[in-house]
């Protein structure tokens, strides 16, 4: 795989980086992220701990079975002119194209009756989240931030990106939900949303407002320790403990027993969750908002595998999509309850028979209405932020030459048909089969 920055500013960066983006690749969803210690740090420029995180990426992806690797690709965004340099509002997400208006709040929750799992003495485990939700037109303050810049410098810097301007660019990405606005008028179905190991909860913000506007409030975790970086309230910066721990395992099958580890402590992390945004005491302002009696989750890579995890453990998730996420911890032998499940990944990474069997084994475990969708010309981070932000930065990857706005409207448009029909009861032909609207999605039927 190459990558090809048409940003003129960045092209010593970008070739000087390439080899390393390339083995990251095939690690993002699948083995380690580069990471810094697991210790908390304050914001601020990057340290020689995320300029060796690369290196510690790059030597684990060689480790990885090659099935696993080929499994797995980067996002895809197509050639794009370069954002105005000094411009911070030169990026921008898809607009969504529900409804509804969209508001958006924060919550930072901690777990008393759990202790952190990859670093015990931080004590008790926490969560950030951030809540999208329907809104009341006019009502709201300014746009939500998209992310901190520090943690857009350590997410940049884990795939090598380090021009000096693009930490600032990305972490003022435009969005399009309003802080301190009212929610709108009645009650909602809830969709939970875990993002791919080492990767901030930033990266599915554009799903999040499109499921907002479409009239699903929509609560999305970072996961303490799972991430290249994850700023809590206070300033402090936690970075990849968990990322660590995998890099540290001697084999492939400790990687994995790792990763099984962090899909399963998601759905903890989610169970708690759920008690806080619909138990008799929410913690959340307008939890009235919220229809207890719906609830989905939809995962990319290890928060797809989390997807099922949850609803293994929590039957109150009544729905859930992995999006080119590998069952580390597989689909429960018992099945999931009839609950629907949806499968979209990357073509043919994805498909039947392909790299990765873990797909192949949790379709047959599946017990209710489920769909196996993969996408031609697609890769691991198509149903994620990373295609439009990517594509405006000038960055092409040819071996998955989807365009970002591909990529938008697929992921939408199919995810958002699962959850009208699993949640909502709406007819959703577009999961009865392909259509001319769609042909890169492919239906596969083992």
């Amino acid at each position: 795989m190459t990558i090809f920055l048409r940003n003129r500013r960045s092209w010593a960066a970008g070739t000087a980086t390439a080899l390393a983006l390339a083995s990251l690749a095939a690690l993002a969803g699948t083995a380690t992220p580069a990471s810094a210690s697991g210790r908390a740090t304050t914001a601020g420029p990057a340290t020689a701990a995320t300029a060796t995180a690369t290196a510690t990426a790059t030597a684990t992806a060689t480790a990885l079975a090659p099935e696993t690797a080929a499994a797995l690709k980067p996002a895809s965004p197509a050639p794009s002119a370069p954002p105005a340099s000094g411009d911070p509002a030169a990026l921008t997400l898809p607009r969504p194209t529900g409804p509804y208006t969209t508001g958006r709040d924060t919550l930072f929750l901690t777990d008393h009756e759990r202790t952190d799992p990859w670093v015990p003495a931080a004590g008790a485990r926490q969560l950030l989240v951030s809540l999208h939700y329907p809104a009341r037109p006019g009502s709201g303050g300014a746009p939500a931030p998209y992310m901190p810049e520090a943690e857009a410098r350590l997410m940049l810097a884990q795939r090598g990106l380090d021009d000096p301007e693009w930490p600032g660019l990305v972490a003022a990405t435009r969005t399009f939900s309003r802080t301190d606005a009212r929610p709108a008028p009645g009650r909602f179905p809830l969709v939970l949303l875990s993002p791919g190991f080492g990767t901030p909860r930033a990266t599915l913000t554009g799903l999040a407002e499109e499921l907002a506007s479409r009239g699903y409030v929509v609560a999305t975790a970072d996961h303490p320790y799972e991430s290249t970086g994850t700023e809590l309230p206070d300033g402090r910066v936690l970075t990849c403990a968990a990322c660590d721990e995998v890099a540290a395992q001697p084999d492939d099958a400790g990687r994995r027993k790792v990763l099984a580890a962090v899909s399963a402590g998601r759905a903890a992390d989610f169970s708690f969750l759920l008690d806080r945004l619909t138990g008799p005491r929410p913690a959340w302002r307008h939890a009235r908002a919220i229809d207890a009696r719906r609830v989905g989750m939809a995962g990319h890579s290890i928060g797809g595998n989390a997807a099922a995890s949850t609803m293994a453990a929590d039957r109150r998730v009544d729905a859930g999509v992995n999006m080119d996420g590998t069952f580390f911890d597989q689909v429960a032998a018992r099945g999931l309850g009839g609950r629907p499940f949806l499968m979209l990944g990357t073509d043919p990474g994805h498909a039947p028979g392909a790299g990765d069997t873990s797909w192949d084994e949790g379709w047959a475990r599946l017990d209710g209405f489920k769909r196996w969708l993969t996408v031609r010309d697609s890769g691991h981070f198509t149903f994620t932020d990373t295609p439009a932000i990517g594509e405006q930065l000038g960055i092409v990857d040819p071996d998955a030459p989807l365009s970002a706005a591909r990529s938008t409207t697929i992921t939408r448009a199919y995810v958002t048909a699962f959850f009208d029909r699993s949640l909502r009861g709406r007819p959703a032909r577009l999961l009865d089969g392909p259509t001319p609207a769609h042909p890169e999605v492919l239906f596969q039927r083992p």
